[in-house]
This record gives C-alpha cells, sequence and structure tokens, in this order.
C-alpha cells in the first residue's frame, strides 16, 4: 500500500502553490521525498491556461491574475469555496499511463461526490466530473517522469458567475455547478469539512493508498515547513 501524506494548507496564492507543487515534484522524482503528497487548498480569484488554451476562451481579462502553467487542457478558474487538489504522487508506483491517471482522478471525486450525496459522473470525450450534465470538477495535470502535479478543482460554494469570465475549460456552452448548488444550502465550513474528508477519502479507496495526515493535523500548514520535515537529509539542505 502506498503512503500519502495529505496537507490542508488553506487559503494560498496561486504562484506560491505552484512554487509549492514544483518544489514537491523536483524531490519526488530525486528521490528526496519518499512518499507521494495530497496538497488540499484554496486560491483568491485567478485564471489559468493550460498548455492547449486558446487566448479566445479568456473573455474577461481585465482585473483577475492569469496565469500561463504547464497543466494540460484549457482555461479555467479558481477561487474561494472551490476545493483544489494538487496530486504529487509517483505513478511508477501505480501505473505509468496518463489516461489511467486522469480516469482514476475522476473516479476518485466520484466517488466523493457520492459520500455527499451527488451522483456524479465522466462525460464520454471529455475530462473531468458531471452531474445531471452540468460540470462540477474540473482537471488538467503534468507529469514528468512519471511523477504528477497540478490536479483538479472541486465546486463547494464557489461563485459560478466567475465562469462568465472565460470559456471553461474550453468548452462551448458549458455549465458549471457547485456542491451547494446540488444540495441546496449549508454551512460553508461544514461543507468544506465534509468535502475534505469525503476527498480524502476517495483517493483512499480508488487510489487504494494509505492516507497520512500532516504532523499538524488539519492545521493550515507552511510550504517550508512540509518541505523542510520531509526533504532534509544529512548533507543535504532544502533550496528556495
Amino acid at each position: 500500500m502506498k503512503d500519502l501524506e495529505v496537507v490542508e494548507a488553506g487559503t494560498v496564492s496561486y504562484g506560491d502553490a505552484l512554487e509549492w507543487q514544483r518544489e514537491l515534484a523536483a524531490d519526488r522524482i530525486a528521490g528526496r521525498l519518499d512518499h507521494d503528497v495530497l496538497l488540499l487548498l484554496e486560491h483568491p480569484p485567478v485564471v489559468t491556461l493550460g498548455r492547449t488554451s486558446h487566448a479566445s476562451h479568456l473573455l474577461q481579462p481585465d482585473g483577475i491574475d492569469v496565469f500561463e502553467v504547464e497543466r494540460g487542457g484549457d482555461v479555467t478558474f479558481h477561487g474561494p469555496g472551490q476545493l483544489v487538489g494538487y496530486p504529487i504522487l509517483d505513478l511508477g508506483a501505480y501505473k505509468k499511463d496518463l489516461h489511467w491517471y486522469l480516469r482514476t482522478l475522476e473516479q476518485a471525486l466520484i466517488h466523493a461526490l457520492a459520500l455527499l450525496n451527488i451522483p456524479a459522473e465522466r462525460n464520454p470525450g471529455l475530462t473531468g466530473v458531471w452531474t445531471h450534465g452540468r460540470k462540477i470538477a474540473s482537471i488538467g495535470i503534468h507529469v514528468k517522469q512519471w511523477v504528477t502535479w497540478h490536479g483538479f478543482a472541486l465546486n463547494l460554494t464557489t461563485d459560478l458567475a466567475h465562469f462568465d469570465r472565460i470559456v471553461p475549460c474550453g468548452i462551448q456552452g458549458v455549465q458549471m455547478t457547485s456542491v451547494a448548488r446540488e444540495r441546496g444550502a449549508g454551512s460553508r465550513e461544514q461543507l468544506w469539512q465534509e468535502s475534505v474528508a469525503a476527498v480524502v477519502k476517495g483517493f483512499e479507496q480508488v487510489f487504494g493508498a494509505r492516507i497520512i495526515p500532516s504532523p499538524e493535523g488539519a492545521a493550515r500548514q507552511e510550504r517550508e515547513s512540509l518541505r523542510t520535515r520531509v526533504v532534509a537529509e544529512p548533507g543535504l539542505q532544502p533550496t528556495d
């Protein structure tokens, strides 16, 4: 069974989270990090453009940060009320198959949504997770030497009006939804906690992983403390 450390990081700027992922992935590739990590966090409003994005799909760029990144896919939005997950996994311990990985990520989210009493499914030919024909989760990944980063975004209490800025994932006419919209009103904090627990359970079940909670539990762990703890070895110092 593979170990998966889950770090609940709170709100992290996109730029910091991107650097954090790249550092952890580099450490996993080099063997300085001996287990997989799942970062769970939330971003301030931001738009990201994947490798296959089209400029015409960014409809309203003013007033929001925009990042061009190495993940696959088109354009997407991240913001408050959205649970973002960045799995740093060595697929050599699972299966060296990107299609398998994408479908398994989808299945982990489908499993999580079932625990939240939301029936979810794939949309043949497209990546992501849907419920009743509406898209509730987006997925975009990058892999180097079979180590993954980037990941998924699950809309919980997201203000869906933000998606009017873009053509989400380059899919014309797609209707976005959220856990709150599908389930009805409820406490944001309670919904967040339930959703985090469901996603962790989904990863545990679908990937067959043994979950290692962060030593600080559900506390908002800083990038530097995680990296110092898991990377530092005799004669080897973490880099900035």
